[in-house]
């Protein structure tokens, strides 16, 4: 018993501070996540401005309109590279997983691009034929723009060879830390929503045509996305470990309480066997 309480302070010791370097690493995480938000809906909304008008001229981009097949998915998993953070690595495989069951129920074809170690390990015991391309980012010690645009040239090169239609990107928005939610958002053809009707008549002129401004646009949002969703899920990660490493030392606590309990309890009971033994003997003599 003393070997097994000294064996839980130890791991005590170890979730705590694990604990707190998730909550340092979390406020910077945080930050950059919130503030990549402005700019990636700031570009959805010019996008949707000019959605329309680019979407019905002859010359519109792919990225936009789409193939005209639904036939092909490429689902891109992002992930986190380590464990230890509760639910957050498998419920956005769980996610994806399902999403891809019931479009393979529809008689589509899947296929998956693994960002992150995690999500690739428990993908490819399902799914190891169809995982297309996998990227490891344990070697990278700071996300960057060029983490995410080097995934978005990667995806682009593979829509533009005709290898897939439509693309689905999985990730964990955070919320707070105990709070992170699995999203699922299509970036290939991009779904915009409809622009909201100024309040005053305006007319806009674009130099040059709304097609040029699109092709040049929807690849640098694509990037975008990629880069804000990579961003959520590195703030998601450092929340989701620093509530699951609250929650083990917690459960640590109490279980050394209940192991020092037993073990009062019996070396309580041992002497008092002794005692009996030794007023016994003294009797009986």
């Amino acid at each position: 018993m003393r070997v097994r309480i000294a064996s839980t302070k130890a791991t005590q010791k170890i979730t705590k501070a694990m604990q707190m370097v998730a909550a340092s690493k979390l406020r910077r995480a945080q930050t950059a996540a919130e503030a990549a938000r402005p700019y990636a809906e700031k570009m959805t909304a010019v996008i949707a401005n000019i959605a329309a008008a680019a979407a019905s001229s002859p010359g519109a981009p792919t990225l936009l309109i789409g193939t005209g097949r639904d036939q092909v998915h490429l689902l891109l998993v992002c992930t986190g590279e380590r464990g230890l953070s509760g639910a957050f690595n498998s419920s956005i495989v769980r996610l994806a997983r399902e999403r891809a069951l019931a479009l393979m129920n529809e008689g589509k074809e899947v296929k998956f691009f693994c960002v992150g170690r995690k999500g690739y390990e428990q993908l490819r015991r399902q799914f190891d034929r169809q995982i297309v391309e996998h990227l490891d980012l344990r070697g990278v010690r700071q996300l960057g723009f060029a983490n995410a645009d080097a995934i978005a040239k990667k995806i682009l090169a593979r829509f533009e060879a005709g290898e897939f239609d439509v693309c689905t990107l999985f990730y964990s928005q955070f919320k707070s830390v105990i709070a992170q939610i699995p999203t699922a958002q299509q970036i290939i053809p991009l779904v915009v929503e409809a622009a909201a009707a100024p309040t005053t008549a305006t007319a806009y002129e674009y130099e040059p045509e709304e097609d040029e401004i699109m092709a040049r646009l929807l690849p640098r949002n694509l990037a975008i996305q990629i880069f804000r969703a990579l961003l959520e899920n590195n703030a998601s990660f450092y929340g989701a470990q620093m509530s699951a490493m609250d929650n083990a030392t917690r459960n640590a606590g109490e279980m050394i309480r209940k192991q020092t309990l037993i073990y009062n309890r019996t070396r309580q009971a041992q002497i008092t066997k002794e005692l009996i033994e030794i007023i016994s003997g003294a009797e009986a003599v």
